[in-house]
């Protein structure tokens, strides 16, 4: 009776633990699915688009191929939830660079996606710093090729938008560098016009998107 005893108990501690243990094995399947789908849609956004001959949309396609690059790697290594959630992030970001490879060349941007809350820009902006010129606009064009889908840079925030030149590259890798890029982020940005998407409210945001909507 001691011997039977023991086994049915650990027949239900073992049923418990597998109980417990399967939602956690569960999440990060239907989490790498969700990031699967965002990066097939971003790898046809890619292959569907020829921007030869147009400057702005053939760097915001190359930004996106670089992002999907990016967003593969991180699928092959992720193992939780979270890290599935971070490739799918950087997949949607390819995705918004492909929304502006399509705006510059005349087409239908496409499905909505979810946003930074970091705004964009509205109206263009010219300013000169370090004797270099600057430019931002909320529109593709030959002074303004760089595509930005907005986000932190140095500690700020930086809006959507077209730019002169993408100093937000080297910010990102010399700590917005140092004084000089704190003083670009002041001058150019300081006080822009942008439209605000709340990043937790109406729409969902970078860290809270569904399912893919539909292909590009």
């Amino acid at each position: 009776m001691g011997l039977f005893t023991l086994l049915f108990v650990a027949v239900i501690a073992g049923c418990l633990f597998m109980a417990f243990r399967r939602p956690q094995r569960e999440a990060p399947s239907d989490a790498q699915a969700e990031a699967r789908r965002w990066i097939d849609r971003l790898a046809a956004g890619i292959t569907n688009l020829d921007a030869t001959g147009n400057a702005a949309a053939t760097q915001a396609l190359g930004d996106a191929a670089e992002r999907h690059n990016a967003a593969s790697v991180e699928l092959a290594q992720a193992r939780t939830p979270m890290q599935y959630h971070l490739a799918g992030q950087t997949a949607v970001e390819g995705l918004h660079y492909i929304r502006a490879a399509r705006t510059a060349l005349g087409l239908d941007p496409g499905p909505a996606l979810p946003q930074q809350a970091t705004g964009s820009i509205d109206t263009r902006r010219q300013v000169t710093v370090g004797g270099q010129e600057y430019v931002a606009s909320p529109r593709p064009g030959d002074a303004t090729p760089y595509y930005y889908p907005g986000g932190t840079v140095g500690g700020r925030a930086v809006p959507a938008g077209w730019y002169s030149t993408p100093w937000w590259k080297t910010a990102l890798v010399a700590g917005a560098a140092g004084m000089g890029g704190a003083l670009l982020m002041d001058t150019l940005l300081g006080g822009f016009g942008g439209h605000h998407h709340d990043f937790f409210g109406g729409g969902p945001g970078f860290g809270d998107f569904g399912g893919p909507g539909g292909p590009f």
